[in-house]
């Protein structure tokens, strides 16, 4: 490959920053639009209403009986994943 080649290929510093510019701030509207949308949630009149679905039919819904050992599997994997946020 010659100079001229790489040339080319080279992206100007004011193209690459405008990028990174542009994909932060489509990275922000995102988090925020995500965030506004969170709080809508929160604030939802029927959540309540929602949250209430599977009440009426208990016979019907899982429980750990249904999953002998699942509990202590999720208890190693919250444990593992403590472990290696504690070890970064």
């Amino acid at each position: 490959m010659t100079a001229a080649d790489m040339e080319r290929l080279d992206t100007p510093l004011a193209v690459l920053i405008a990028e990174v510019d542009a994909l932060t701030a489509r990275k922000r509207a995102h988090m925020a639009a995500g965030l506004l949308a969170e709080e809508r949630h929160q604030c939802d009149p029927a959540d309540a209403l929602f949250a209430q679905l599977p009440c009426p039919h208990p016979g019907l819904c899982s429980t750990a009986d249904d999953y002998p050992g699942f509990d202590a599997w999720i208890t190693q994997q919250q444990n593992l994943n403590t472990a290696a946020r504690r070890n970064r």
